[in-house]
């Protein structure tokens, strides 16, 4: 199977051919991937180089010009360094883009705590009008992509990962799909998470949401999941910083009794950066380390 970032350089470097208002600004990253597709359009392939202020001011440039830009570099070069570029770019400036990332959260634990940005969604939050996308296979990915680049005048950003479920999930438009039903709570699973979820809920009365999209928070799914539940005791798990949509699901659940644990990953710096593997264990993601969690914080019913 290929991984979310080789499907993001197939799937627009076609787009590219198709659609001469496409245009991909680049900073060194993944740039190897879209030689062929820079040969073919040298105007709308650009690659600024290690500067990632001016990739999103490129980006945003074009975007007045009517262009879509796709912007892309790891997440911590593309929301956390340029932010102010971010907010006003595009936001100020009442433009549309596309940000793609690459190894969001903890995917490159090589690199250190400079490469890792469990924060972006979060950080995103702080802006109005941001379509959010996490996909959790390379499937969705394209799928996602394609409705991103196609979204007419939108702001949308696309948090790619190395970490995938075993299968994807169909795209259907922005909601949350009920994966399996139960009545002792509500569990939400965001993007490659899916798999540890279902894992960790085996055997237990739980219903099972997955989200590939979390902003907008598809407030009308987790109310519905919450009225087919005898409780309205929800979990909330994130591939980006643990409480990242606490505030939005409580919104949702404004008229409703009830109580939402945020799980994620934590706010602790570790400085012993390891393997992915090792990192979801260390932020209590696995699904045994799920599991205990679920289980603590929900009706002991469901133990």
């Amino acid at each position: 199977m290929d991984t979310m970032r080789e499907r993001f350089i197939s799937v627009t470097s076609r787009l590219l051919d198709e659609d001469p208002r496409l245009a991909l600004v680049l900073a060194e990253i993944t740039m190897d991937g879209f030689l062929p597709a820079q040969r073919r359009h040298p105007d709308r392939v650009v690659n600024v180089g290690i500067r990632e202020q001016l990739l999103v001011g490129v980006g945003g440039g074009l975007a007045l010009t009517g262009m879509r830009p796709v912007v892309h570099t790891f997440a911590s070069f593309l929301v956390e360094r340029p932010f102010e570029q971010v907010k006003l770019d595009f936001g100020h400036q009442g433009t549309g883009g596309v940000l793609v990332s690459a190894s969001a959260g903890y995917d490159w634990p090589a690199g250190g705590f400079t490469h890792m940005a469990p924060g972006d969604v979060a950080l995103l939050d702080t802006l109005d009008g941001w379509t959010v996308h996490v996909p959790g296979h390379p499937d969705e990915a394209e799928a996602l992509l394609r409705h991103a680049y196609a979204a007419g005048d939108d702001k949308v950003y696309v948090r790619l990962s190395q970490q995938s479920n075993t299968a994807p999930r169909p795209v259907e438009g922005l909601r949350f799909q009920t994966v399996r039903e139960g009545r002792a709570g509500v569990v939400l699973a965001v993007g490659p998470l899916l798999d540890n979820v279902l894992a960790a809920a085996e055997g237990l009365d739980l219903t099972v949401l997955y989200a590939s999209t979390v902003r907008p928070f598809d407030d009308a799914a987790l109310r519905e999941a919450v009225r087919s539940s005898a409780s309205a005791d929800v979990v909330l798990v994130e591939p980006c910083l643990a409480g990242t949509s606490t505030a939005a699901a409580n919104n949702a659940l404004a008229d409703v009794p009830h109580r939402v644990l945020g799980l994620g990953v934590g706010r602790a710096e570790l400085r012993r950066y390891g393997t992915i593997d090792e990192h979801t264990v260390a932020h209590g993601l696995d699904p045994r380390s799920l599991r205990a969690r679920l289980t603590g914080f929900l009706h002991p019913g469901v133990r």
